[in-house]
């Protein structure tokens, strides 16, 4: 039987035989591509057909999200703050801007893929010492993987690049974008991932990252939705965000600061 760590507030936690990983703002920083890419995007939502499809008003999750649906749909750009904090991913802000509308944001990451094409190259590791925490991890026998909505050819350059000599070996598997027909937060990429490793779609199965997105995808695929706080929000804002509600009720089963953070809790589990 697996060890079981009881996690404060938080159902108890099953020592993992496989932990995936989000790749943008949970292992790798690319917010300068990305935040030109839909600099580019949004005031186009006109002529993509898309500003109709915004969220209607009193649709949103928090007064937060009306307030960025509005401003988006009155200036085609996105707030100078949300800009200038640079902690919020695009995937994120589709899911504010057009909900559960699969079809506006389909054209909208294609839109977004286009410009990005234009800017990507540069990625560092969203922690200096991530490639360490990454191998600690493989060392103690858990095969990691990638999940990310950006298309192979972006992922494939950052992967092998990223930190001067890139990470590719350190992922048994990578499921992009473009893999499939549905992106996160459908469950497809994490239940694809299992299947090559596999490996079930059970609690022993981590997957880790930034977004509520990312949460949402973990709790729809039936394994442990570990949330990646590196933007540092607090403990209200991330009430907020995960309210735990009839409409709104996916919520992290771990959440963690860091990589270390998030080894340490392994290690203890293993124990």
């Amino acid at each position: 039987m697996p060890k079981e760590l009881v996690s404060t507030s938080r159902p108890r936690l099953v020592c993992p035989h496989a932990i995936l990983f989000d790749w943008h703002a949970t292992l790798a920083n690319t917010f300068d591509a990305m935040y030109h890419a839909l600099d580019e995007v949004l005031p186009k939502l006109k002529t993509l057909d898309l500003l109709d499809q915004l969220v209607a008003p009193g649709q949103s999750k928090t007064p937060e999200d009306e307030k960025l649906v509005n401003y988006v749909r009155e200036t085609g750009h996105l707030h100078p703050r949300i800009r200038a904090e640079r902690k919020v991913s695009r995937t994120d802000i589709f899911e504010v801007l057009f909900g559960n509308n699969q079809a506006a944001k389909s054209i909208a990451h294609r839109a977004f893929d286009d410009s990005y094409a234009r800017h990507f190259g540069i990625v560092h590791p969203m922690e200096p010492q991530a490639r360490t925490q990454l191998l600690a991890l493989r060392e103690m026998g858990i095969p990691l993987g990638v999940l990310t909505n950006r298309r192979r050819q972006f992922m494939a350059h950052e992967v092998y690049t990223i930190d001067g000599s890139g990470w590719h070996e350190l992922f048994a598997t990578i499921v992009c974008g473009d893999d499939g027909a549905r992106r996160k937060p459908q469950p497809d990429q994490i239940h694809r991932a299992l299947t090559e490793l596999a490996l079930p779609a059970d609690a022993a199965c981590w997957f880790v990252g930034d977004s509520t997105t990312d949460v949402i995808a973990a709790k729809r695929a039936g394994v442990t939705a570990v949330f990646y706080n590196g933007a540092g929000w607090d403990q209200a804002w991330i009430d907020k965000i995960f309210p735990g509600t009839p409409r709104h009720p996916e919520q992290p089963d771990l959440v963690v600061c860091s990589l270390p953070e998030l080894l340490d809790q392994v290690r203890r589990l293993q124990r």
